[in-house]
């Protein structure tokens, strides 16, 4: 079969069967069934998959305090209660603080095999625990989304926002629906579809009553982009800033851990520097992101992807060195983490300075996407 049937049967983009094949990432266990099924292979695709999801999830557990794997997943009913979820947890806290420092390929396998356990046992436990679990597993789902993204693969992407709020809405967690809806907007920002941006962010903020405070507030800086993105008067994008600053206050009242808690004003100013650019403010962005990139408090992904950005708002300005110099840098993070996101933006900075092409550091920057692509 071909990779573009594999992927039909199997309900997943072909770049995702491609890097199944080239050991990149592990399937998750509904794409390891179809693909058994498809292939005739017996249940020696879903018996594989199953131990190296097991052996990514399971290492980390104290296992004194654990039941052993062949329980929880021979008889979950049984096996599988708060200490359980709690592990898995812990394990799609770890995968978000891999995708951090090492990027998205290294932090996939981790929260698929907690996905994968979710599924095994979600129709078997107790009621109070298959909430429990269907909670977990669609905020599981929305960072696997987020990371299809950095990847590019959009349509892998927006599969897992899908699931993200199915299984939300299964597990009545309304803050986490309307969340996911702000996450489909921002990837809609990155189909650069400027209507699916403001009317998502919309439904994102009449999606639930109880929405967190950072939630709200992020859901109103993604309607100025969008607002931005539609050519409305820059006055307008300023107006809805303005009301997300006036929420932050109320964040850190909020409990730990809630949905939008890392919303701060550092990031809504960070976040504010797409809605300039988009507004047609480039010189405002640049300023915006020199100083929070100087502050030294991103991620190391981050720091490549917001150096990118920086770049393509300095090249609007009309400085080709400076951007092409700091597009060098963010690149090689780029590189490093194998953030295909960061890249594409790089790429875009390249064309914009296209009538700039034989000044040396433009030339390097070019050579260097050319000749180092990121796997």
């Amino acid at each position: 079969m071909s990779l573009r049937e594999l992927a039909r049967v199997a309900h997943c983009s072909k770049s995702y069967i491609a890097d199944l094949e080239n050991g990149r990432r592990l399937p998750t266990m509904a794409v390891a069934t179809a693909l058994d099924k498809a292939l005739r292979a017996n249940g020696q695709l879903v018996a594989l998959a199953d131990r190296r999801q097991r052996a990514v999830v399971w290492p980390a557990a104290s296992m004194e305090t654990l039941p052993p794997v062949e329980g929880v997943m021979t008889d979950p009913r049984r096996y599988v209660g708060g200490a359980v979820v709690k592990e898995l947890r812990l394990q799609l806290d770890a995968s978000k603080a891999e995708d951090g420092t090492l990027g998205p390929s290294a932090a996939l396998p981790r929260v698929q095999a907690v996905i994968a356990a979710m599924q095994h046992s979600v129709r078997e436990v107790h009621p109070q625990i298959r909430r429990q679990l269907l909670a977990l597993g669609a905020e599981a789902a929305e960072f696997i989304g987020w990371l299809y993204r950095d990847l590019r693969d959009l349509p892998t992407a927006t599969y897992w926002y899908d699931r993200a709020v199915e299984w939300a809405q299964e597990a009545d967690d309304g803050p986490m629906q309307g969340y996911v809806l702000l996450r489909k907007s921002q990837l809609a920002y990155d189909r650069q579809d400027a209507l699916k941006v403001l009317t998502l962010a919309e439904a994102a903020q009449h999606s639930s009553t109880r929405l967190p405070t950072g939630v709200r507030a992020e859901v109103l800086q993604q309607q100025a982009l969008g607002l931005a993105m539609m050519g409305e008067p820059v006055r307008e994008v300023e107006v809805k800033l303005d009301e997300a600053r006036g929420l932050l206050p109320g964040v850190p009242k909020e409990e730990p851990g809630t949905l939008g808690s890392s919303f701060t004003e550092h990031m809504l100013l960070l976040r504010s520097s797409a809605c300039f650019t988009e507004a047609g403010k480039p010189a405002k962005a640049a300023e915006i992101l020199e100083l929070i990139i100087a502050g030294g408090s991103l991620s190391y992904r981050d720091v490549g992807y917001f150096q990118a950005r920086h770049a393509a708002a300095l090249a609007l300005i009309g400085e080709p060195d400076q951007a092409a110099t700091l597009g060098l840098a963010a690149a090689r993070v780029a590189r490093a983490t194998r953030s295909r996101r960061t890249i594409t933006v790089l790429g875009d900075v390249v064309e914009s300075m296209g009538r700039w092409q034989r000044r040396p550091q433009v030339r390097a920057l070019q050579d260097f996407l050319a000749d180092r692509p990121v796997a």
